[in-house]
């Protein structure tokens, strides 16, 4: 007789339409949340010039990036302790505020701490819908419904140049903004009308308020030096000092944090092997993937002429092989309950992708680019899904809401991390190899010798979007020097082309390779435990839940749902 599958392992228990419901809409908070960044960056240029403030430009995405990232992981610590909803709903409602600032703002620091209080909200939108979803499926049930988060995130960024241009055209750019607004409070009706109240009383003893703050005094200037690495020299106090300062306050955090009562960060985590390796392997993985997203546009604007816009759909390629490849393997895994060897497969394809962009040159064929960006989103799509499900599974219950922004918070982090060090390659890749390129291609020593001169000043004033390279060195070459410069301003352009794509070949070899190739180690050490799926898979924590030990000490409480 065949027997009947065991039914679902989720902690909370809701039928099947509020579950729909309330995944449709934590579905629209994390595509808002996606869809700004990348709208947003099609609107900055825009946006600067009304304002009358490039000097401000990087801080209208920085400042969201940073407090999002340093108020994930005490959102994530909260919502296990106090419940999801009213967290989710804080988060929501914050970024929704901080959208209506920003569509109202009239100068740039209006628009900066707007984007600020956006940040604050965003911090909590993915790390506690990566908890709800392990609140509502068991272990087995989430790969079908994770994997669409990377879906969502590849749509994000698909449509984000397109509707951003459209608004920024013909409307405003003030409703790259206020368009959040109405989808918003949808999605903020669902929660509140449908979302559960999940809480652990015997996680609600005191918040750790010390914790927070040295959490955030660490973050903030570690986050701040790998901003200004891009543009600065490691050795700069305002790269190497802040980094340092960061990092000095983080081993303070990590003394305060195995003092704490409940600590928000729980250094616990890090004992189990399996969330220590997803994370390692997340974060490593993510090195490589914000180094393509953001270098690869790079060079079809510079190098091809793209527009914005067009390099945006230029990208399809990788958004859609991550989009695919993150929900089909999210079916796969809820289907065998197998992950292991999926994610060696997947880190090998990423690193394999990686490895294959390190031969772009300025003549290489655009086809042959998106075959190979093809080939990496496929191998990156995964990890959105895998190491998500992985981490919830090796975990009690208790745990959801700290191990998931954990997880978030690493890719961040890494994100930022592999920028800094790709940027920083990048930098002197150019300069070292602009001599180079010139000397092939015919152009005189004392020319040479100039730009090798001036060469540090090249990445800031000759690679930027929309230049005429031509007419750029032309009128910023000194006036008794024009005439000496002219005949040779078709060879410089194309040194300059071929060295900045050697550049960038650099940047993702030395960078981002390296970076996957050791996600790929990392991954095969990642234990396959069994996931849950019924009740005989239950761990014996949650045994222990339902059932007094022998000598009648109650075992932990379970989770109230209200």
């Amino acid at each position: 007789m065949t027997q009947a599958p065991p039914r679902d392992d989720a902690p909370v228990h809701v039928d099947q339409r509020a579950r729909m419901e309330i995944l449709g809409a934590i579905l629209l908070t994390i595509f808002l949340s996606a869809l700004d960044q990348t709208v947003v960056g099609t609107a900055l240029p825009r946006i600067v010039t009304d304002l009358k403030g490039n000097e401000l430009y990087v801080w209208v995405v920085t400042i969201y990036l940073l407090t999002a990232t340093v108020t994930g992981p005490i959102y994530g610590k909260l919502s296990d302790q106090f419940g999801r909803r009213p967290l989710l709903m804080i988060g929501v409602s914050l970024f929704l505020v901080g959208s209506l600032l920003s569509g109202l703002s009239q100068e740039m620091w209006q628009l900066i701490a707007a984007r600020g209080v956006q940040g604050l909200g965003a911090g909590a939108i993915f790390p506690i819908a990566l908890a709800v979803i392990g609140d509502l499926f068991s272990p087995r049930e989430r790969g079908k419904y994770q994997g669409l988060f990377g879906g969502v995130f590849a749509l994000a960024s698909i449509l984000g140049p397109a509707i951003g241009g459209f608004l920024t055209d013909t409307i405003s750019w003030h409703w790259v903004f206020l368009v959040n607004l109405p989808l918003g409070l949808v999605a903020l009706a669902v929660l509140w009308r449908l979302l559960p109240t999940v809480r652990h009383p015997e996680s609600v003893r005191s918040i750790d308020y010390l914790g927070a703050a040295v959490f955030t005094a660490a973050l903030v200037p570690f986050l701040l030096g790998l901003t200004n690495a891009q543009s600065g020299a490691w050795s700069d106090p305002q790269v190497g000092g802040l980094i340092g300062t960061g990092l000095a306050i983080g081993a303070l955090f990590i003394w305060v944090e195995s003092r704490a009562v409940q600590p928000i960060l729980p250094l616990s985590l890090f004992r189990n092997r399996t969330v220590t390796a997803s994370i390692i392997a997340t974060f490593l993985v993510t090195f490589g993937f914000f180094g393509s997203v953001i270098f690869i546009p790079r060079w079809f604007q510079f190098v091809l002429g793209s527009s914005a816009t067009e390099s945006g759909y230029q990208m399809l390629p990788l958004m859609i092989g991550v989009m695919s490849s993150s929900i089909i393997t999210g079916q796969i895994v809820a289907r065998t309950g197998r992950y292991k060897w999926l994610a060696v497969g997947a880190m090998s394809l990423a690193a394999l992708g990686l490895f294959l962009m390190t031969n772009l040159r300025a003549d290489t064929p655009v086809t042959t680019v998106w075959i190979w960006m093809a080939i990496a989103g496929i191998g990156i799509g995964p990890s959105f899904s895998i190491f998500t499900i992985v981490v919830q599974n090796a975990v009690d219950r208790s745990m959801l809401g700290a191990v998931s922004s954990a997880l978030t918070f690493f890719r961040q982090v890494g994100g930022s991390v592999g920028l800094a060090f790709a940027g920083a390659i990048f930098g002197s890749s150019l300069t070292a190899e602009l001599p180079r390129q010139l000397s092939a291609n015919g152009v005189p020593g004392p020319l040479v010798d100039a730009f090798t001169a001036s060469g540090a000043s090249l990445n800031d004033e000759l690679v930027g979007v929309g230049v005429d390279l031509e007419q750029q060195l032309l009128a910023a070459a000194p006036p008794q020097a024009r005439d000496a410069i002219e005949p040779f301003l078709g060879q410089i352009a194309d040194a300059v082309y071929a060295a900045f794509s050697i550049a960038i070949a650099n940047a993702l070899w030395l960078g981002l390779v390296a970076a996957a190739a050791a996600a790929v180690i990392v991954a095969i050490g990642v234990p396959e435990l069994e996931l849950r799926q019924g009740p005989e898979q239950r761990p014996a924590t949650d045994r222990r839940a339902r059932e007094a030990s022998a000598d009648g000490t109650p075992g932990p409480a379970m989770p109230v749902v209200e």
